[in-house]
């Protein structure tokens, strides 16, 4: 009996752990690859936004996909063990206003090399017009090497000088690795609106840096956070109404 027992209970457990396995918005799997696309559940709730992601996503799945094949056809015999595998989860970080919704794109490739790769970059969806945007709105002006995007930087590298204290990595915090940081909405960093203490507000900006773009492979990703007074002098009437309170408590580790 005890024995009849342990194995319903061992059947029970391993079709829990089955259930909770999210199963993949979309999929390629052949002799080059095997390759995942995952939504969350809060994006999958809005129609508009799941659908541009999964567009998104399944033209990355494509593009992966023929590469693969055309390694695998030149070079077989890295694919002895199995094909490439690539994976892409979409999840929403933030939503500020009821309308802005911050989500992070995290990327996993393994092509067999000295190591697998990842990646990290976001989207800014605006529920209101149903479609991406920057934010833009949310400053007077963002010209390349102007004073708002100045600010930025200052305040990023910065934050990055802190995290690198952190993790006893301050040896890398060089102007070399931040030299990608520039003063452009296009190459400050992949930006999400942080979650706020208040609620419907952003406590202020989280910049999302991949493996490499800071730092060597061997310090992973890091995120640098501005809190929002900061910036507060080159605000919108929009930026001044969305922005506010302070930083929720374990974001820093909830924004990885």
């Amino acid at each position: 009996m005890r024995a009849l027992t342990a194995v319903v209970v061992c059947g029970a457990l391993f079709s829990s752990a089955l259930a909770a396995d999210p199963k993949p918005d979309a999929v390629i799997k052949n002799k080059s690859i095997e390759a995942h696309i995952f939504l969350d559940d809060k994006i999958k709730a809005d129609a508009a936004l799941a659908a541009d992601c999964l567009a998104e996503g399944k033209k990355w799945l494509d593009k992966n996909a023929r590469e693969a094949a055309a390694s695998r056809k030149e070079d077989p015999q890295f694919f002895k063990d199995g094909g490439w595998n690539f994976e892409r989860k979409y999840a929403i970080r933030s939503v500020v206003a009821d309308r802005y919704v911050s989500i992070l794109r995290n990327d996993y490739m393994d092509t067999h090399g000295a190591h697998p790769n990842s990646d990290v970059n976001t989207i800014l969806w605006d529920k209101a017009e149903s479609k991406r945007i920057s934010i833009r709105p949310f400053f007077t002006e963002t010209a390349d090497g102007g004073p708002t995007m100045k600010a930025m930087v200052k305040a990023v590298i910065a934050s990055l000088k802190i995290e690198k204290k952190k993790r006893d990595t301050s040896e890398t915090a060089t102007d070399e690795w931040f030299k990608s940081v520039e003063p452009s909405l296009v190459k400050i960093g992949a930006v999400t609106l942080a979650p706020s203490t208040e609620a419907g507000k952003s406590s202020g900006l989280t910049f999302h840096y991949p493996p490499y773009a800071v730092g060597p492979y061997a310090e992973g990703e890091y995120v640098a956070f501005v809190p929002w007074e900061t910036l507060k002098p080159y605000l919108t009437a929009e930026g001044t109404r969305i922005f506010g309170g302070a930083r929720q408590k374990g974001d820093a580790d909830e924004a990885q």
